[in-house]
């Protein structure tokens, strides 16, 4: 296939672009790494982060503030699991939502690491390790961002957490650590 303008990368910067450049005219792709579009912001990042943050202000406002408006609240306790679920229902909503403007503004989307072949072409290796090219005259790159992780640490994903990690816990923490020491 031959586009006028190909994308790599479906995070803020890339889906933007890419709705630009169809509005413009231009026969445009976008290729996404991930199954889901919307990259590390909308999947890992400031969404789900915005989503978690909103329901500990909604349990702040309930345990500080309810009691003098004559709210009493009796055993009052998070829900994590349930804090977890709405965190992950806003990010498909608007998954879906990125899905929904890329269909709509006839972008093609390849989901698959793309790497270049030369300057015209794009060479796409998708999730099952088949290969597809795909021929264009322009490229954006929007790759966006992930967690850096220092070669010394004992990432485990467990004791060791990235904010990828971070935002999908079971449970309340009994403590917080901070990078300077206990909080």
């Amino acid at each position: 296939m031959k586009y006028d303008v190909t994308v790599i990368g479906s995070g803020p910067g890339g889906y933007v672009a890419a709705i630009r450049a169809a509005q413009l005219g231009l026969k445009t792709a976008i290729i996404e790494r991930y199954n889901t579009l919307g990259g590390t912001c909308l999947n890992v990042g400031c969404i789900p982060s915005k989503a978690l943050l909103d329901s500990s202000e909604h349990y702040h406002a309930a345990h500080e503030r309810f009691t003098e408006h004559g709210i009493d609240l009796k055993d009052l306790k998070v829900n994590m699991p349930q804090m977890i679920k709405r965190k992950n229902d806003v990010v498909d909503q608007n998954v879906k939502g990125i899905s929904f403007l890329m269909k709509k503004n006839k972008i093609d989307v390849y989901h698959g690491h793309g790497s270049f072949v030369n300057a015209n072409k794009i060479s796409i290796v998708k999730g099952d390790g088949t290969k597809e090219e795909i021929e264009t005259d322009k490229v954006i790159i929007a790759t966006g961002s992930k967690p850096i992780v220092p070669p010394n640490f004992n990432y485990d994903k467990k004791r060791i957490i990235t904010s990828t990690e971070a935002l999908n816990i079971e449970e309340v923490p009994k403590k917080r650590w901070l990078l300077s020491g206990v909080a």
